[in-house]
């Protein structure tokens, strides 16, 4: 069965005609620009207000700007809440709904800010060394709780005489004995620990309530009588190595004593109290080191001790909850089939789903995940996904749904933005279904023959859906049709399909490519000579893979591509999770099983024109990797060019002139070998 879903909501409301929308001229590079969308919306307790962060793309600082905005959820009337032009992020309600935490960057670097909703001052309150995060009112509304990163003085091992006081001497070597001592995104790590801190509402001097050398996660849960919190953190004493485990523990105030709550063999996370303070919430998974793991939703009775698994039936990863006002249910947020969606989950019943199509927030490439919060009342704030816009504001209220902002509008009026059509592909290897889309490209005729692009997700173990992605809506644009599949090893599918690809990542998963590919030929429209392949990060590696394995594409580029598993165990940042979770042993004990999948073992089969594109301080699949496969089909002859893009980390769109870039590149590429 196919699906063409059509956003033409807009021009419903404005009495423009369709006609008059598809005339108008493809997107343009440019326009990335002109995106927005909406993130971290927070509804207040009486469900009359959202609070969300209005999200931009500055052309001048070439980077992502977020502003605080208000949506009145009675009338819609959309207003800023803060002049000041500065990246604004995290708002929280206060629990009496007077004030509104935030963290700005109006001073220069994040600090705390506070908004007086009763007459419209804000300021701020924190004068921090290091950026907040996780912000959390106190019950009675006195403290804020946040954690941050605390540095750690290390001695160099090494004392060099002789340095005068005036000189020209080089940097001091760096001495380095830590497991992870380097991330994607923040490069080398300085010497410290992440620690949680208390600080009067009012501002003043933060205190510090966390010690010792472990990192103290930022999902803080307060005890209603304001003297205690609980939190997560990986306090074992080989925390490094035990890449995924942690435990939820409880901080009484006063005398910073600690609690451990919870003790197994898992990542136990996001603790969240009920009102009547008899529950506590969390998500987790008993840790069996499969290459992918879905979150559950459990509590524990704080009087008994029983803990209940309240998801293990629906086989999906829970990404996030919130409590209901009774203490008696919670509200789930997950994805089903490529979906969002938005569950009442009783602590005793069957769960009900609310809320679909929440997601829309990655805006680049086609991902799910997205954000909500509840009113007291059981109202729902939500990111609201479509294929043809970013996120937007959605509302759920009395049963009904309502798109509360059109922070797109005016791009979808001026662009001719590409139709996304779902189908579904039976896979030849077991028959299983795979979920697939196609983009089309402006005044789409399927009288006519077009070139394909196959678009792959990384993660692997991620999903791709019917979401707005700016980069391949880019090469739709240059008149070729896109389209994106979620292979075996994709998410929102199940563990048992997430896993099938479980210590051999590529193998089958191939197979679901190429008939998907198959599949979006035999419809006719799609020239079989002009096909071509692409991807990021698992994408890359991925179509890396496929060049080693057939010649019908016309040419390919791998972003950010894994070319050799034993070399990138041993370089990426993750390399202590890695090694454990996505292979049989360490790559000195199994060499052939990692070179078995690894693209650089069928270099010597590639003839299709290949471009490697990184960036040049990815830490996750690090610019080796790239430069690994370019070297060598260099050596073999084989067209290839490489494109670095200086200063960017693993996500190249960050920077919008980078996700510019990216789809320019490739489509360059492209309509070289294209008739």
């Amino acid at each position: 069965m196919h699906l063409l879903i059509k956003t033409a909501v807009f021009a419903a409301i404005s009495g423009i005609s369709l006609s008059t929308v598809a005339a108008q001229q493809p997107l343009q590079y440019e326009d990335v620009f002109q995106l927005e969308f909406v993130s971290d919306p927070q509804i207040s307790s009486d469900g009359d207000q959202v609070v969300f962060v209005r999200n931009r793309f500055d052309q001048a600082l070439d980077k992502r700007i977020g502003s605080l905005w208000l949506s009145e959820t009675k009338t819609g009337q959309l207003r800023p809440l803060v002049s000041e032009q500065a990246d604004i992020s995290s708002p929280i309600w206060s629990p009496d709904g007077k004030k509104l935490a935030f963290i700005s960057s109006a001073s220069g670097k994040p600090q705390i800010h506070i908004r007086w909703m009763d007459n419209g001052q804000s300021g701020q309150v924190s004068h921090l060394p290091a950026s907040p995060s996780g912000l959390s009112w106190s019950p009675d509304g006195k403290w804020l709780a946040f954690s941050m990163f605390t540095p750690k003085k290390a001695a160099s091992p090494v004392t060099l005489p002789g340095k005068p006081e005036q000189n020209d001497w080089a940097k001091a070597p760096i001495y380095i004995d830590t497991m992870q001592y380097r991330a994607d995104g923040r490069g080398y790590l300085a010497a410290g620990y992440k620690h949680i801190y208390l600080m009067a509402a009012e501002g003043g001097t933060p205190i510090q309530l966390t010690s010792g050398d472990f990192d103290h996660a930022s999902e803080i849960s307060w005890q209603n009588d304001s003297k205690a919190f609980y939190f997560s953190a990986n306090r074992q004493s080989d925390k490094r190595a035990q890449a995924q485990n942690s435990d939820l523990y409880k901080l009484t105030i006063a005398d910073k004593s600690l609690t451990q709550v919870t003790d197994r063999f898992g990542p136990d996370h996001a603790p969240a109290l009920s009102a009547d303070g008899k529950w506590l919430a969390y998500l987790g998974y008993d840790d069996k080191k499969l290459a992918h793991q879905a979150d559950q939703l459990y509590v524990k009775n704080l009087q008994s001790g029983e803990v209940k698994a309240l998801t293990a039936d629906l086989d999906r990863a829970i990404d996030s909850f919130r409590w209901d006002g009774d203490s008696d249910a919670l509200y789930i947020q997950y994805d089903d089939q490529a979906q969002g969606k938005i569950a009442l989950q009783p602590l005793n019943g069957k769960r009900k789903v609310l809320v679909e199509q929440v997601g829309g927030t990655s805006y680049s490439r086609p991902y799910t995940g997205g954000s909500f919060s509840v009113s007291e009342d059981g109202d729902i704030a939500y990111t609201q996904m479509s294929t043809q816009a970013p996120a937007e504001l959605g509302l759920w209220q009395d049963g009904k749904k309502k798109q509360l902002t059109e922070l797109n509008k005016d791009l979808q009026l001026a662009r001719d933005i590409g139709d996304v059509e779902e189908f579904w592909v039976t896979s030849s290897v077991d028959q299983r279904k795979l979920q697939s889309w196609l983009i089309l490209p402006p005044s789409f005729d399927k009288t006519k023959k077009y070139p394909l692009i196959l678009e792959i997700h990384g993660g692997p173990h991620t999903a791709y859906g019917p979401v707005f992605a700016m980069e391949l809506q880019l090469m739709a644009a240059q008149g070729y049709v896109v389209l994106y599949t979620n292979p075996r090893g994709s998410t929102s599918y199940g563990m048992e399909f997430a896993n099938l690809i479980h210590h051999k990542f590529p193998s089958e998963d191939y197979n679901d490519l190429m008939d998907v590919v198959d599949a979006t030929v035999a419809k006719g429209f799609i020239d079989p000579e002009q096909l071509f392949v692409t991807g990021g990060s698992g994408g890359g590696l991925l179509t890396s893979w496929i060049v080693g394995h057939t010649d019908r594409f016309k040419a390919a580029v791998a972003v950010n591509p894994v070319i050799n598993w034993f070399s990138f165990v041993l370089n990426a940042d993750m390399y202590n999770y890695f090694s454990q979770y996505w292979f049989p042993g360490m790559p000195w004990e199994k060499p052939e099983h990692y070179l078995k999948h690894s693209p650089i073992s069928y270099v010597g089969n590639v003839k299709t024109p290949t471009m490697l594109m990184t960036g040049e301080s990815d830490h996750r699949t690090p610019i080796s990797e790239t430069e690994q496969f370019y070297q060598a089909l260099q050596l073999r002859g084989v067209e290839t060019a490489m494109v670095r893009i200086p200063g960017a980390s693993h996500g190249i769109h960050i920077r919008p002139s980078n996700m510019m870039a990216k789809p320019a590149y490739i489509t360059y590429w492209f309509n070289k070998y294209k008739k």
